[in-house]
């Protein structure tokens, strides 16, 4: 996933979150509906988070410096995990709080203007399915064959998964604000109203939980997938410089910057300049494979005993 893939998905849902926050909180002003007033406020929660994801996007492309020598790029899982915390406390907590005010003070919805939820809630869903289609297009080009489970939990660049998960989320949340406004003026008991609220402040928590496990992961480091492993370790042992990896280790310092470390056996009489010879091709054959792979440290070593860790790779000894 290049540094770029994503933006086209989160500057349609900024579109469409600004859009329809500022319907909502007229709508808001016009009936004091409480699905409503959290609706306009999840709706600027979203709009900020992704001003947020570009802000981290921006900031990560800045130069590695001597007090960051492996860059900037872990600024978007930082940005991602705030964007959790946003969407926890201003989205989900705040619509609960409203839920347990209108449930105890319920009103109807009345006037000129109880028609106006129905049209913006309308208008709002066809916004979110425009952000949503959107989004879904940029990660079918890259998730290959995996299910959007794992898309979810395996992806080492946060702002399609992020956006995903909002847009989702937002959808029926707009869904259970509809059910609550229309049974609301169906009964005239403003608890549906309150219900409906409610059931939104509970899904955006739990996709709050969701995001904030997920970009946690990535903060703590995460190694490389399984396929760029494999091309790896393909690649270190496809020339007769290396017998065996004795270990390797990964690590993603960034969504497209990938740290690999391993202790490779040589042959035994080769000379210095034969290993460092070896080691630069090694190294190149690494970043054809896997481009990412940015920062490679390979430590020659002799292989003296067959390690017990399932982590060793090899193939047969030189002859």
């Amino acid at each position: 996933m290049s540094a770029t893939s994503g933006t086209k998905a989160i500057i349609a849902a900024l579109i469409a979150n600004a859009g329809n926050a500022v319907t909502k909180f007229v709508a808001f002003a016009l009936t004091a509906s409480s699905s409503m007033l959290a609706e306009a406020v999840h709706s600027v929660a979203d709009s900020g988070n992704q001003l947020l994801l570009l802000v981290g996007g921006r900031k990560a492309r800045r130069a590695a410096t001597p007090q960051h020598p492996f860059g900037y790029g872990r600024e978007r899982y930082i940005y991602a995990f705030i964007v959790s915390i946003i969407l926890f406390s201003l989205g989900g907590l705040f619509a609960l709080y409203e839920a347990w005010h209108k449930w105890a003070h319920p009103e109807p919805i009345t006037g000129p203007w109880w028609w106006v939820p129905l049209l913006v809630l309308g208008v709002a869903i066809l916004l979110e399915v425009y952000s949503f289609r959107t989004a879904i297009v940029e990660a079918n080009a890259i998730r290959g064959q995996a299910s959007w489970k794992e898309f979810i939990r395996r992806a080492r660049a946060p702002e399609l998964p992020v956006v995903l998960l909002e847009d989702l989320g937002a959808l029926v949340g707009l869904v259970f604000a509809l059910l609550g406004v229309g049974l609301t003026l169906l009964t005239h008991d403003g608890r549906w109203d309150a219900a409906g609220t409610a059931m939104i402040g509970v899904l955006l928590v739990v996709i709050a939980v969701i995001l904030a496990q997920e970009t946690k992961s990535l903060l703590l480091g995460e190694s490389a997938t399984r396929a760029d492993l494999a091309a790896i370790e393909a690649a270190i042992l496809a020339g007769p410089e290396v017998e065996r990896i004795i270990h390797m280790k990964t690590l993603h310092l960034g969504p497209e910057e990938l740290l690999v470390a391993a202790k490779i056996a040589v042959g035994h009489d080769q000379t210095a300049e034969q290993i460092a010879r070896g080691i630069d091709a090694v190294e190149q054959r690494v970043r054809s494979k896997v481009p990412i792979a940015r920062v490679i440290y390979l430590e020659p070593d002799l292989f003296r005993t067959r390690p017990a860790a399932a982590n060793t790779t090899s193939r047969p000894p030189l002859r």
